[in-house]
């Protein structure tokens, strides 16, 4: 296994080194092929690295018309009386992008996708798991759960959402011949988008999630809702097999909210317990993992350094 760590100074040093080695991967990536698929997360974590790709790129040194991109994940349940006022909801992830990455370049990439969920409506789907309850079984062990829909669904809105949100979005990135390099965030607790902790790795390429409360209620805590009655309950993500299946995965972390997280992702098992623990299994079967972290982040990582290296973890102090 062969996991790299970098550490850094701080968020704006961070935010430099990743985009300095994403550059890196989009020119390379692009003299031998026509398009640099890009995988996408939200959160603050990667607004520093999406400034300096957006000036990159408006500054002529890559051709963003050569990108294609797919987000990691998308609530159902913003806001909003039709598919397109959710989809423009401030706290939609669709949105989000646009004002931090998209609508700031000057060529815009050859296309651009967020997953389908403010195209479900949420009373329906509520409604819909509440009537046909033999349609569709949860698995996870936490508060969070994914909602897996069987293959025989009559139901019409169960059908949609397996059929053209989740299983439609496998089939675009398939299409695109799969992600080039995926930009990961952290979890509180070390979920991948919204794989939360306890759902199964296995069968996890694209999941509908009834969100656990706590993480509706850190939504609320930082400052996206007002009350959790605001927030979503569900959410359509990538899971961990999606996540990292990329050629490239770079995760990003920040702060003494990512500290427990990280540390049990490289020290501790692979356990859906930490879904982001899944970068082990990926980078031993060859996947090249980058963690690029702040100090702080770093910090018992670095007290380990040698259990580290015995895992095969190498770090550098940048």
């Amino acid at each position: 296994m062969s996991i790299k760590v970098f550490v850094t100074r701080d968020f704006e040093h961070m935010s430099d080194v990743a985009s300095d080695l994403v550059k890196d991967q989009i020119k390379t990536v692009l003299a031998r092929k026509d398009r640099f698929v890009f995988g996408l997360a939200t959160g603050n974590t990667p607004t520093g690295l999406y400034k300096r790709l957006v000036a990159a790129a408006n500054g002529g040194e890559f051709d963003s018309s050569r990108i294609q991109s797919f987000n990691l994940d998308e609530y159902i349940g913003l806001p909003g009386e039709t598919a397109q006022d959710r989809c423009l909801h401030p706290e939609s992830y669709g949105y989000f992008m646009i004002r931090e990455f998209f609508g700031k370049l000057k060529t815009p990439f050859a296309s651009t996708s967020v997953p389908g969920g403010p195209l479900v409506d949420q009373n329906k789907l509520t409604a819909a798991l509440k009537k046909c309850s033999k349609q569709w079984h949860e698995e996870g062990d936490d508060a969070g759960r994914s909602i897996v829909i069987h293959t025989d669904a009559t139901n019409e809105t169960l059908k949609f959402v397996r059929n053209d949100v989740l299983n439609a979005y496998t089939r675009r990135i398939a299409a695109a011949k799969g992600i080039d390099l995926q930009i990961l965030g952290v979890g509180g607790r070390g979920h991948v988008a919204f794989h939360e902790s306890g759902i199964p790795f296995a069968n996890s390429k694209m999941l509908l999630v009834r969100l656990d409360e706590n993480t509706r209620q850190n939504a609320v805590t930082d400052g996206h809702f007002a009350i959790i009655e605001d927030c979503p309950l569900y959410a359509v993500t990538m899971g961990a097999q999606s996540a990292y299946a990329a050629k490239t995965v770079v995760l990003m972390a920040n702060g003494a909210r990512k500290i427990e997280p990280v540390t049990d992702s490289l020290l501790g098992p692979v356990s859906p317990d930490v879904p982001i623990s899944y970068g082990q299994q990926y980078a031993a079967k060859g996947g090249n993992l980058i963690y690029i972290l702040d100090t702080i982040a770093a910090q018992k990582l670095l007290e380990n350094k040698e259990a580290l290296a015995n895992k095969g973890v190498e770090i550098a102090v940048v």
